[in-house]
């Protein structure tokens, strides 16, 4: 990773999960006091849910007391790898190019409304596009550029992508008001499509891995408004949509090869 180590009892003195618990509660608090003020707002959920921004309310509140780490972690080793972005905007592709696929074929065939026309919905799509966009940002620079770096000093990439994807998954409270088979499906999906990220991003950082990032987030997001009914509590819907996360996560980890060691940040 070509990052220089620390010595334990530095490591000691800056523990991984105090930093990743202040974090997550600022980020889930965040983010339900934004999700209940959306509605006073006016804001259509349909353009962008404030709730998104929740994981940058953490960052932020974490950069008041440890400014010179959080800008360590969100700084990363630099980018390397400018193929990397192919990679996982291709990734993001096909989640939902095999998601919708198998939700075609168990529904019977094409027919339905399964697919949702860009001019049939409430708001243009160019604002959508341009909204989710920042949403996905403020979402990955929470979860991809600060947690998973700041977790994968501790662990190897897999792992650290597994538990930011379950951290992840649980901060959607909203997903467990559904049908449980919903909900373990949307977990499967968020711990799938976290390792892709966490494997494709590794050994990046700065606003090159907040742009991948964000665009994965943001073309996962616009295939599933446009492609699949997810949002109505679909249950299968849902299941395809997990799988073929799941399934591009096992792809990325075998092409990844054998889980590598941690990697930590000076001073971390």
């Amino acid at each position: 990773m070509g990052m220089v180590k620390v010595s334990g009892t530095a490591a000691r003195r800056r523990p991984v999960w105090g930093t990743a618990g202040v974090f997550l509660a600022v980020a889930f608090t965040a983010s339900g006091v934004l999700g209940s003020v959306q509605p006073a707002l006016g804001v259509p959920t349909e353009v962008v849910q404030l709730t998104q921004f929740g994981p940058a309310a953490g960052v932020a509140a974490l950069a008041v007391f440890q400014r010179e780490r959080v800008a360590r972690l969100l700084r990363g080793d630099g980018p390397r790898g400018a193929g990397r972005a192919g990679a996982l905007l291709g990734a993001a592709a096909l989640i939902i190019a095999l998601g919708v696929l198998a939700y075609v074929v168990h529904r019977g065939g094409p027919g339905g409304t399964w697919f949702t026309r860009p001019g049939a919905l409430d708001h243009p799509f160019a604002l959508i596009v341009v909204a989710q966009s920042i949403g996905a940002c403020g979402e990955e620079i929470g979860w991809r550029c600060l947690l998973q770096p700041l977790l994968r000093t501790r662990f190897g990439a897999i792992a650290s992508s597994v538990t930011v994807g379950v951290l992840w998954g649980t901060w959607h409270v909203q997903v467990f008001a559904q049908r449980p088979g919903y909900a373990a499906a949307f977990l499967a999906a968020t711990i799938g499509m976290s390792v892709v990220l966490g494997l494709v991003l590794d050994g990046t950082g700065g606003a090159y891995r907040l742009l991948l990032a964000g665009g994965f987030h943001t073309l996962v997001n616009l295939g599933m408004l446009l492609f699949l009914d997810e949002e109505a509590g679909g249950v299968l819907a849902m299941s395809c949509f997990a799988a073929s996360s799941v399934l591009a996560a096992v792809l990325c980890a075998a092409r990844a090869g054998t889980d590598r060691a941690p990697a930590t940040l000076h001073g971390t």
